[in-house]
């Protein structure tokens, strides 16, 4: 171990950050994010070792701007990642759809139907719409993966309605308005959107975006790193919502 002790700090920080970016990126489903984030601190590190000073002041400014901006960002979702207060007895609930794994629902969206059918039990008089397409390396809608999953935990089948078309959240909520508009109600006031916590921020500002006041219900929770993970892309979702409205 003689060779770690001669070799220079900032290397060593270099090697073990970018080892651990190519685990979260490689070996690890969904860790995307958090192995950039870790890519991003090894440049960091190498600017200040090798940069001119005036580059690395920029660096230094651009970071802690973009950082700043994060954290507000991030302070907008966390405030959102959680159950509402006003989410109960709602008419109608939006269950936005995630990843089916060939057959099999992925743990985000059990996740999300988890807590779809804790609202359902809380509020006999709601219905579900079961949101989402049939994505590429999915052998199924996922609007079908939730309604097989749901009515075999014995939701009744008559409180479910697929919208299995979307394939975006935006069209999710978009052709889940429209059942609820072709059933002679309105969205506005009448929804809560289900989702995985992280995601609720964004899901709400696209259904005000489409002319609905929508209430939110968080689902489970999932394993801590893959949630902070989703919580830092959410941040780049946001931000995408903003500047391109979807």
């Amino acid at each position: 171990m003689s060779f770690l002790k001669q070799m220079p700090h900032w290397l060593l920080a270099d090697i073990i950050l970018l080892v651990l970016a190519l685990f979260f990126k490689f070996a690890m489903r969904g860790y995307g994010y958090i192995a950039f984030a870790l890519i991003y601190a090894a440049a960091l590190v190498t600017l200040c070792r090798f940069a001119p000073d005036a580059l690395w002041k920029a660096a230094v400014i651009v970071t802690t701007v973009g950082f700043m901006y994060f954290c507000a960002v991030e302070g907008l979702i966390i405030g959102s990642a959680r159950t509402d207060r006003n989410a109960g007895e709602k008419k109608y609930i939006v269950v936005l759809g995630a990843a089916v794994l060939d057959d099999r629902p992925s743990l985000a969206l059990i996740h999300r139907m988890e807590g779809a059918m804790k609202y359902l039990d809380a509020n006999p008089g709601s219905t579900a719409i079961l949101c989402g397409g049939q994505g590429d390396g999915e052998s199924m809608t996922e609007a079908d993966c939730m309604y097989g999953w749901l009515t075999a935990q014995g939701v009744a089948p008559d409180r479910l309605i697929k919208e299995d078309r979307s394939t975006t959240t935006m069209e999710n909520l978009q052709n889940a308005f429209d059942i609820i508009e072709s059933r002679g109600d309105t969205p506005d006031g009448s929804i809560a959107i289900v989702s995985s916590c992280y995601h609720l921020y964004r899901a709400k500002c696209m259904a005000k975006l489409l002319g609905a006041d929508a209430a939110g219900v968080a689902g489970s929770m999932g394993y801590p790193v893959y949630t902070l993970n989703c919580f830092i892309r959410e941040a780049f979702g946001v931000t995408h919502l903003w500047v391109f409205g979807k």
